[in-house]
């Protein structure tokens, strides 16, 4: 691999340790995929930032790379933690699990992180611009980037997105290069898609299709919400391994499906419909349980913005959660700040919905749901109810805002 001459000073270790590790490991990457150079980046985020996902290895890595004296050159924020730092006793976490939370936050801001836990930092204004190239982890963040900002950044690991933070640099492979950018299926959008979870059925469609290959959505209306687009790229990273999709006429480098496809030639075999009946089964295929089974609501996956707690807000408005029903919606805490000063906490927690912050339910421990007795769960999202299905083993009803919410309030 080339490297300038400040990359090899920190290769030789000039820099100093935790910097010429991270050039080491960006390397063993680059040369894995055949890059040639190095890229500079203006921004990185970083993927397990909590005890149970980054296990005892990435603690310690994080740790190292801390204690060797690593700060962070870019911006850099962190994914979820594993539980509400404000709530965790009302929510009936375990102290040892906060402590464990707490001392692993503490170490990563000792290298002068953004400490947002949040899946979706472009909503707090971490937010790389049209053709810049980054370092970012979490799945449907990566999709965000790519094909909405039109940034350019591959699906990073933590060390990985951490190496580019303390060194500014990424490898120049995958979707950091043109070649890499093309569209090569196309599918044809029929639904009428309205709301989160149409857009949330659509990824999760397409991404059993597409799996990593970079596909073409025609029919998206330019009226599209940020929060469709983000339940989109959500769906579409859980059922595959999609980073990258182009929405003719909605996203920065599809003006057209012939200008998003580049040189790839898309016939017949790789050109799809999404019609009512695919939205339909596709729903359904994600329902394990009737919406009346469910003792939790998780809604907010990826976390909402602001106009998205007020549709929670409209449905919720002049009613009560069932009593053995526990309801979150996942933000970050700087947009739960906000919904207050709006109004909108104090009426969503007398409906009995609690917003939850900075956490991530999926990377709380599947002990919890065992004592906190929870048989099946409801969401609106595509990503959660494949997560929590998958990984945690609870049953899932998996639908639209309203049948939720008729089902779990009076």
């Amino acid at each position: 691999m080339r490297l300038s001459d400040k990359e090899q000073g920190m290769l030789d270790g000039i820099y100093g340790e935790a910097v010429q590790r991270s050039l080491e490991l960006l390397i063993a990457v680059g040369e894995s995929y055949d890059a040639e150079t190095l890229l500079p980046v203006t921004s990185a985020h970083v993927l397990a930032c909590n005890p149970p996902t980054a296990g005892k290895g990435g603690t310690l890595f994080y740790e190292e790379m801390s204690g060797s004296g690593g700060k962070f050159i870019i911006p850099t924020t962190t994914n979820p933690a594993c539980l509400d730092p404000w709530a965790w006793q009302e929510m009936g976490f375990d102290p040892g699990l906060y402590h464990a939370q707490m001392e692993l936050t503490s170490v990563i801001a000792e290298m002068e992180a953004f400490l947002c836990h949040t899946c979706a930092p472009y909503l707090v204004g971490h937010a790389p611009r049209i053709g810049e190239h980054a370092a970012w982890g979490e799945s449907s963040a990566v999709v965000y980037v790519n094909s909405v900002l039109g940034a350019r950044t591959n699906r990073e690991g933590t060390p990985s997105a951490l190496a580019a933070g303390l060194t500014g640099r990424t490898p120049a492979y995958g979707y950091h290069l043109d070649k890499n950018r093309h569209g090569k299926l196309i599918v044809n959008v029929t639904a009428g898609l309205k709301g989160t979870t149409d857009y949330s059925t659509l990824g999760y469609f397409v991404g059993k299709i597409a799996q990593d290959k970079v596909p073409i959505l025609n029919g998206i209306q330019p009226s599209v919400s940020q929060q469709e687009l983000i339940a989109l790229g959500a769906g579409l990273a859980s059922s595959g391994s999609v980073a990258l999709y182009h929405a003719v006429g909605v996203t920065p480098e599809a003006p057209t499906a012939e200008i998003a496809a580049g040189s790839n030639k898309i016939g017949p075999s790789d050109t799809f419909e999404f019609c009512r009946k695919d939205l339909q089964e596709t729903e359904e295929s994600l329902c394990s349980i009737e919406a009346e089974a469910s003792d939790l609501v998780i809604l907010g996956c990826p976390h909402v913005n602001i106009n998205q707690i007020r549709t929670y807000l409209g449905a919720f408005s002049g009613r009560k959660v069932k009593d053995h029903i526990d309801a979150w919606i996942l933000v970050q805490s700087g947009i739960k700040r906000y919904a207050k000063d709006l109004g909108y906490l104090d009426i969503l927690e007398s409906c009995g919905v609690r917003l939850v912050s900075n956490m991530c339910p999926s990377a709380a421990p599947v002990n919890y749901y065992r004592q906190k007795g929870y048989g099946g769960f409801a969401t609106d999202s595509a990503k959660m109810c494949y997560l929590l299905s998958g990984a945690k083993q609870i049953s899932a009803y998996y639908g639209k805002l309203e049948s939720i919410v008729d089902a779990v309030s009076w």
